[in-house]
């Protein structure tokens, strides 16, 4: 409906003509009676964004004199070429006030009392390739001043040679006066008569904060109040002016006129009390958009956390907004710095932004240079891009998550660290690993762990068999490892905890368990008596014949469901697998000497009691399988259901004596449970109570 940004309210326009010097009073020339309570209320996002509207004016003002003189279509004067802003509590005012071209009367009936034209535009087709920082593009930024205060006066006088000053007033309502003015200096001030709710206005410290946020790099010095210092044990104000912007940050220079501590120095000033960055991207194209601004790289802390307000974005030195998202890829939130375009879209509020093909391309080119910078970065300098990985993992993962384009050029500069800290991008390590990781399938193994410490024994045992184990120990790397078992052909990503080494990677066919169906469950009854409870965990006892010289009990964990578990942990809408309980393998050595001990001495103690039973059981349920086949054709009776209930009940009664007549064993063969202790001890699952029952065991058995 509005454009925004009045910018052209300091028209140039060589015609010169003389306005009436009477007094004249009149109507603002709107589309609807009801325009300033939309301005007061509904206009901006934020009624402090008013004074960057005037601030930014008045230096469309002064870059529209200076344009002029290069031009020379001005021969006058350019000694003071400030902005000020001035608070005056006593009078209750607020005003703005620049040297620029100032505005006739015409100017004012054309700009200020014709709401929505912007002189911006027209100055632009004039000039275009000469006035790349004026700033407006629409033409309501003026009217912004009606959000806070109850009057506003404009007091001005033209550039153009026998230029009259006027004096414009309106209190709010479409009714405006327009005077004749006693001013003498060339340029504008714009007098707000702050309304009663908005008296925190009125306050320097308040605007000194709004001028930094929205002011502190604009291209033209903005002078508020005076520097302070401390005397007689308090602030106060010296005669040297307060400018409260640097008119000349970084990103408005090439980078060949930047030495690396300047851009150390540029971010002190953006975010003080930080560490420096790793390293930075200078951006700087002028086509197929116009786009500058530097991004830098911060240490990132173990926490994984997209902070939204890290990039600022700038229109022509002025501040826009820290909401960035659409400009620049989500992955990119997780970097710091400023991006200025004049050739992103902005709504009426121009504080959020829209999503068309420009900001596409905007955001297409970031991803581009980004990409190509870290690619530049590890080719020129490995050894120092590989001491900085652990800073910029993070950054690199979340952008091969999120971003197609990124993920396939960042394969090549993605580094895959081991447990020895070498590094190695993805191809090299592929080739590392091939000869002795590739399983009987022709998959190439990757074998990762995600705590070193915690998966020592793992890590020993698949490194003393000549394999390779990575670290995957990154908040992203549940999910990343996903991306790239995708992305690498024939691959397989297993976690060193995940089976037994003789699984992890299957050179042939599993050798054969010698155990009767008696043993089996014997032992499987036995181990299950001693297993202590562990919160938020269930154990499923397996055997496998790993060799006699293998640990006797490897408790190991699903790789899959403990994927899913992990990425529930990020990932919302996956609570089902956040939910259910870590489960865990105890898998029993059956070639371990200790274990064939353990299993000879329960057969001979418990197979005349067990083996009864579990014939009986066996019994029971082909007695269940041949009523239900016989019935294939048709339903159960009712005599059928009860007959295979009260076979299954006698099998749970058989079950439950056979458990505790082996548990009874159980108890007094400490070994067993001291095995299975053993096993949680290694996998740092071994804590309080029963850690305490396991050392007081220890002590007994020695």
């Amino acid at each position: 409906m509005f454009g925004i940004f009045f910018a052209g309210c300091y028209n140039i326009d060589n015609k010169n003509k003389k306005y009436m010097t009477m007094a004249k009073t009149g109507s603002i020339g709107v589309t609807t009676e009801n325009i300033f309570p939309v301005i007061k209320k509904f206009l901006y996002s934020d009624h402090e964004i008013f004074l960057r509207e005037l601030v930014s004016n008045a230096i469309d003002a002064t870059q529209k004199l200076k344009t002029l003189s290069s031009f020379g279509e001005f021969n006058g004067a350019m000694d003071d070429m400030t902005v000020r802003v001035k608070v005056d509590k006593e009078a209750g005012t607020l005003t703005v006030s620049d040297h620029g071209i100032g505005m006739t009367a015409d100017d004012i009936e054309k700009y200020i009392n014709q709401i929505a034209f912007s002189g911006a535009e027209e100055f632009l087709a004039k000039y275009k390739d000469n006035a790349n920082a004026i700033i407006g593009h629409f033409g309501l930024g003026f009217y912004s001043a009606f959000m806070v205060a109850k009057k506003v006066v404009i007091n001005s006088l033209s550039y153009k040679d026998d230029a009259e000053a006027v004096k414009w007033e309106c209190d709010g309502s479409p009714e405006f006066t327009m005077s004749e003015s006693d001013k003498s200096e060339r340029g504008t001030d714009i007098i707000l008569y702050i309304d009663d709710e908005n008296k925190e206005f009125l306050e320097q410290s308040r605007v000194d904060a709004l001028l930094k946020k929205y002011c502190r790099f604009l291209p033209v010095p903005v002078i508020s109040g005076k520097k302070q210092e401390w005397k007689d044990g308090k602030m106060v104000d010296t005669d040297a002016d307060n400018i409260v912007n640097i008119t000349e940050p970084a990103w408005t220079k090439k980078p060949s006129e930047l030495t690396d501590e300047d851009y150390r120095n540029f971010y002190r000033e953006l975010y003080p009390g930080q560490d420096d960055p790793l390293f930075w991207i200078h951006l700087n194209v002028d086509y197929p958009f116009t786009l500058t601004g530097i991004l830098y790289f911060p240490k990132i802390k173990n926490n994984f956390e997209v902070t939204k307000n890290r990039i600022q974005l700038y229109c022509n030195q002025v501040f826009v907004t820290d909401s960035v998202e659409g400009v620049v890829p989500e992955f990119m939130m997780l970097l710091q710095g400023v991006i200025d375009s004049p050739d992103i879209p902005l709504n009426v509020s121009r504080s959020y932004l829209q999503s068309d093909s420009a900001v596409k391309k905007i955001s297409s080119y970031i991803t581009k240079k980004v990409a190509s910078r870290l690619d530049e970065l590890f080719k020129a300098d490995r050894k120092e891009f590989e001491q900085k990985w652990d800073d910029i993992k993070i950054f690199i993962e979340y952008g091969m998550l999120t971003d197609e384009k990124f993920c396939d050029a960042a394969m090549k500069f993605d580094l895959l660290k081991d447990t020895e800290s070498k590094h190695f991008t993805i191809e090299e390590y592929k080739e590392l690993i091939a000869p002795e990781q590739t399983d009987k399938d022709g998959n190439i193994i990757f074998l990762y762990a995600t705590d070193v410490t915690a998966q020592y024994n793992y890590i020993k045992s698949a490194t003393g068999k000549g394999y390779d184990v990575l670290v995957m120990d990154g908040q992203l790397d549940s999910h990343f490892v996903g991306l790239l078992e995708q992305k690498i052909e024939k691959s397989r990503f297993v976690r060193v905890d995940s089976d037994v080494i003789g699984n992890l990677i299957q050179k042939s066919d599993k050798k054969t368990v010698d155990l009767s169906e008696v043993q089996r469950d014997i032992l499987t009854s036995l181990f299950n008596s001693q297993l202590p409870k562990v919160d938020n965990s269930q154990f499923f006892v397996n055997f496998e014949a790993m060799g006699e010289n293998d640990a006797p009990i490897v408790i190991t964990q699903n790789e899959y469901m403990r994927r899913m578990k992990e990425m529930a942990a990020l990932q919302p809408g996956m609570n089902l697998y956040g939910e259910m309980p870590d489960s865990y393998s105890l898998i029993v050595n059956t070639e371990n000497p200790i274990v064939k001990k353990i299993s000879v001495a329960a057969d001979g103690a418990l197979a005349a009691k067990v083996k009864p039973m579990m014939d009986e059981v066996n019994a029971n349920n082909a007695k269940i399988t041949s009523i239900r086949d016989a019935k294939k054709e048709g339903s159960l009776t009712d005599e059928d259901n009860k007959e295979i209930d009260a076979l299954q009940e006698a099998n749970n009664k058989l079950r439950e004596e056979q458990s505790h007549v082996v548990a009874e064993y159980a108890s007094s063969q400490p070994v067993v449970g001291q095995l299975i202790d053993l096993a949680l001890l290694g996998n740092g699952m071994l804590r309080g109570e029963q850690l305490s029952k396991f050392i007081d065991r220890s002590l007994s058995l020695l």
